[in-house]
């Protein structure tokens, strides 16, 4: 079986490596066909070379030629949809339908419109004028980008297809992608299509690359390097924290998605209300593509009483019931297992009666609730925030809302947290106490609503406090917001008119301008 090609400066050629993987089929545990090569810096060198090149054309193409190229991109994505579905099914084990085909898709070929939508209109760049002092500033593209795809997301958050990708071409950026290795033939498959429409659309062929696998050491060094703008990162807390302190010394922005417990809080009044409708609902959202959602609710924080209590028994019981799904690769599964057993070290206790799996096959572990005290917690609030990455979940029972208040003020930040209380008030003093700790921990708080969906919509916030994110002031999901991590503000002072930016000049009609009337600054 032949190794498969890297795509460097619009061809598709063989790579300059050290050696080479497969991925593996996570249902049954067996190694796929497909050889894919595992780059040397000579490949990541030429790579970056092209991508700084492919910048300077892109900085003079017209945002309507970047429009198109991701509108076709789309088209062409559907046009394979099928066979991307399979492939990414083969390579995940994440369900053809209706998980990949009827959500995961069409999600991504969205996003990918949005984006298209807002380099056409431009209004992601912020453009601001004070025609009195003559100084004008809007966002412009930061550079070469390269991505980082998680394994849970195939399509949606793809390092060739997904949302850090569609930001950043929309910013007017190239990416060089580097597939994740848990579905190289997928993202292959993306970055194919994404060559066959930057043809058609007459944009660099170098605006987009794919790179398979590379050592750590120069995945550091490529994040550092000068060609570089920025990064944008999902994966595993470790590896992100490692390109973070690589691009952090070089002074280089990176956007990372690390990790999350997304912490639930039901207050006593909910669980009088609607008890039987919670169990049902947090079963679903936290065994929902089991438990692989960076938004997976991983904590429920509770007082410590008779109704709490047999809420959690019913929520193990679900669980025990519920057959364990498959994990995307034996990394993870090796991960949560390791990160049950050290909640277990830490004196938790496992309220679910299976330790093992009944299908012993492929990547798998069993669906767990463990529980532990608050004040254990708070004995050791970074152990007890081990992220369980799968289908598991920790109950916290807390004495009395003062040391729910604590607990809360122990989390590290999150990309989610909500709260349940009930609908006739009664927790409404609770509620206005703790909901402000939360909120200052999370990047988006929800009320009565468990917070595994993500909305790919203008005021999503898919982001939040370190160590959920590496900055707290942006999002990787929702147009245009997003876009903003890969740009870079410009300043104009007293240019002339017929060297501005379009956006800046005056006579520019373009919506949300920002200009200073009278005194007053006005959105025009």
């Amino acid at each position: 079986m032949p190794i498969q090609p890297v795509l460097i400066n619009g061809q598709w050629r063989t790579a300059n490596h050290s050696g080479t993987f497969q991925a593996a089929n996570p249902a049954s545990g067996e190694k796929l066909a497909d050889e894919y090569p595992i780059s040397t810096w000579g490949d990541i060198d030429e790579a970056l070379n092209a991508s700084q090149q492919a910048f300077e054309a892109l900085r003079q193409a017209p945002h309507e030629k970047i429009a198109v190229f991701l509108e076709r991109f789309a088209d062409l994505i559907e046009a394979r949809s099928a066979e991307l579905v399979e492939l990414a099914n083969r390579e995940t084990a994440l369900p053809s339908k209706p998980r990949l085909a009827d959500v995961e898709l069409p999600r991504t070929t969205g996003q990918l419109r949005q984006a298209a939508a807002a380099a056409r209109s431009s209004g992601w760049a912020r453009p601001t004028i004070d025609t009195g002092l003559d100084i004008r500033s809007c966002l412009e593209p930061i550079g070469p980008v390269c991505v980082f795809g998680p394994n849970n997301f195939p399509f949606a958050f793809g390092s060739a297809s997904g949302g850090d990708f569609a930001a950043a071409i929309a910013a007017g950026n190239p990416v060089i992608a580097k597939a994740n290795s848990s579905h190289p033939g997928t993202t292959r498959i993306f970055a194919e299509q994404a060559l066959a429409a930057l043809e058609e659309s007459q944009l660099p062929k170098a605006t987009v690359q794919l790179l398979y696998r590379t050592s750590h050491e120069d995945g550091e060094r490529m994040v550092a390097d000068p060609r570089v703008a920025a990064t944008g990162y999902t994966g595993s807390r470790g590896a992100g924290l490692a390109l973070k302190a690589a691009a952090d010394q070089a002074g280089k922005p990176i956007y990372l998605e690390l990790s999350s417990i997304n912490p639930v809080v039901i207050l006593p009044g909910a669980l009088q209300e609607r008890g039987t409708e919670l169990v049902d609902e947090f079963t679903t959202s936290c065994l929902m593509g089991t438990g692989q959602f960076c938004t997976n609710p991983g904590l429920v924080v509770t007082l410590d009483d008779d109704l709490s209590r047999s809420f959690a028994s019913k929520v193990a019981a679900a669980f025990d019931s519920a057959a364990a799904g498959t994990l995307l690769s034996q990394g993870v599964q090796h991960s949560l297992a390791g990160g049950v057993d050290r909640l277990l070290s830490l004196g938790a206790e496992r309220m679910t009666e299976k330790t093992a799996c009944e299908d012993a096959s492929g990547f798998r572990c069993p669906n767990t609730v463990l529980s532990a005290t608050g004040q254990q917690f708070l004995a050791d609030a970074d152990g007890f925030q081990t992220e369980l990455f799968g289908n598991a979940s920790l109950f916290l029972f807390c004495e009395d809302e003062t040391q729910m208040a604590n607990v809360l003020q122990a989390l590290e930040g999150n990309l989610t947290g909500c709260v349940y209380s009930a609908k006739n008030g009664v927790d409404d003093e609770t509620y206005g106490r703790i909901a402000p700790l939360l909120r200052a921990r999370v990047g988006r708080l929800l009320n009565d609503k468990m917070p595994t969906g993500v909305a790919v919509t203008a005021a999503m916030n898919h982001g939040g406090p370190y160590p959920a994110t590496g900055h707290s002031g942006f999002t990787a999901v929702g147009m245009p917001r997003s876009i903003e991590r890969f740009a870079t503000l410009a300043c104009y002072d007293n240019v002339r008119p017929d060297r501005l930016p379009d956006i800046l000049r005056d006579q520019c009609e373009t919506p949300g301008v920002w200009r200073l009337v009278d005194g007053t600054w006005q959105e025009t």
